[in-house]
């Protein structure tokens, strides 16, 4: 399990760094508003979900979450948010697992127009308290997002530091066994 942990950490890293160079302007946001979400790759029925779609799926909402950076600095609060939550959407996907333990080696990834991607293991989705603070999100204060979230974000309300996954102009989540 140390290779396939440290592989997840290199990706992760690599996340982070793509996004420090690619990240916009808040100026500059425009171009990378999403209005759609692709769920693909080691799933049974792929998704292509609008806004609107997402909106009839079970809704869930959170409150008031600190936004703190990788080093701890904060970098403001979220507040009144409404989505679902990303194990849902994997549910309804149907992750594939034709091996009892292929899910162990399976890992999330989450993409934004702008480049910048996060990555969850399936254990820290479906066996941790994490998986339950993972919410795509299309509202906040009974609004839909702005320009400057994209119409489609996410965030891992359940991180420590919430900020490193939380996932501007969401475009799609692929499923990827990353080791056989």
């Amino acid at each position: 399990m140390g290779y396939l942990f440290r592989k997840l950490c290199f990706t992760i890293a690599l996340g982070a760094a793509v996004h420090a160079a690619a990240h916009p302007t808040d100026g500059d946001t425009a171009q990378f508003v999403t209005t759609r979400l692709a769920v693909t790759g080691a799933v049974q029925h792929a998704l292509n979900l609008s806004v609107a779609d997402l909106r009839q799926l079970p809704a869930q909402k959170l409150g008031e979450l600190p936004l703190l950076r990788q080093g701890g600095a904060n970098a403001g609060q979220l507040a009144n948010l409404k989505g679902v939550r990303l194990r849902d959407l994997l549910e309804q996907a149907a992750v594939v697992s034709r091996d009892h333990n292929d899910v162990k080696k399976m890992v999330v990834i989450a993409t934004a127009s702008d480049g910048y991607k996060v990555v969850f293991s399936w254990s820290e989705l479906f066996n941790s308290p994490v998986g339950e603070g993972v919410l795509v999100y299309f509202e906040k204060d009974g609004q839909p997002l702005g320009d400057d979230e994209g119409r489609i974000a996410m965030v891992s309300s359940k991180d420590i530091r919430s900020g490193p996954r939380h996932v501007k102009w969401l475009q799609s989540i692929e499923v990827k066994k990353i080791v056989e």
